[in-house]
């Protein structure tokens, strides 16, 4: 992409998708305050919870002086929210948060290596857990998205122009959305990510795409889908490439 400088102390959107999920809300809510970096709105996409969660958005919203906005209604499942959230966004560049920061100065990295090498978005290394067992560890560092690499969802953090480029999700994918827009934008590298090595998102596995057998086979389904769409030659190839990386994630 043809790299355009942003603005000192530019403002992060981080964007937090809900349903019927108070108290995991309000867990993310405080995690998202306590980061040290002063210029973030937290946007929450509801969806259309029933226990408590919107009397609870706004007090908070009330309460944080402009620092959360958010939004209630039915959608079409996460990535449809997300794409709400982008939506919303007014920060220079954008991420999601779904569960837990490993410390108070994950966003002011992620801010300062992009400012410092002037890429187009960064990512980091990553652990899936069940409770406080670690079930994954993503540490892929740096590579190309035909050989089976990519970076971990929940760790990547993209300029707002990046998806004014290359447009937002497609929410007829159910579990891999995130992959079909990473191949998206990386297959012909005319996005350039930072890599910070350093375990800075803990992810809670079962997911849609984590739960068991059956799920990593529908987002492997899901995924060879995504790699044609987007003409990516030999896409088998990629698909046995990005399976043995994902074993070795339990291996590590």
């Amino acid at each position: 992409m043809r790299k355009t400088d942003m603005k000192s102390n530019p403002k992060v959107s981080v964007i937090t998708t809900t349903y019927n999920d108070l108290d995991n809300l309000k867990r993310i809510i405080t995690l998202v305050k306590q980061q040290d970096y002063e210029n973030v709105e937290h946007i929450i996409v509801d969806g259309g919870s029933v226990d408590g969660t919107v009397e609870y958005l706004k007090l908070a919203e009330k309460e944080s002086v402009g620092k959360i906005k958010w939004m209630s209604e039915k959608d079409q499942g996460i990535f449809d929210a997300i794409n709400k959230g982008i939506k919303l966004s007014e920060g220079d560049i954008i991420g999601c948060c779904f569960d837990e920061f490993t410390k108070k100065t994950v966003i002011s990295q992620m801010v300062h290596i992009i400012e410092k090498e002037k890429t187009d978005g960064v990512h980091a290394d990553l652990l899936y857990m069940d409770g406080e067992r670690v079930v994954r560890t993503w540490k892929q560092g740096q590579g190309n998205i035909r050989f089976g690499w990519m970076p971990g969802h929940p760790t990547l953090y993209l300029k707002k122009e990046v998806y004014e480029k290359f447009g937002v999700y497609k929410p007829y994918y159910k579990v891999s959305a995130d992959y079909e827009y990473m191949v998206r934008i990386l297959k012909d590298k005319q996005v350039r990510l930072s890599y910070i090595p350093e375990i800075l998102i803990k992810m809670s596995h079962g997911g849609t795409s984590t739960n068991g057998l059956k799920a990593y086979l529908n987002s492997l389904k899901e995924g060879h889908m995504a790699l044609k769409e987007n003409k990516i030659k030999f896409a088998w190839f990629t698909d046995c490439c990005r399976t043995f990386k994902v074993l070795l994630q339990f291996v590590r």
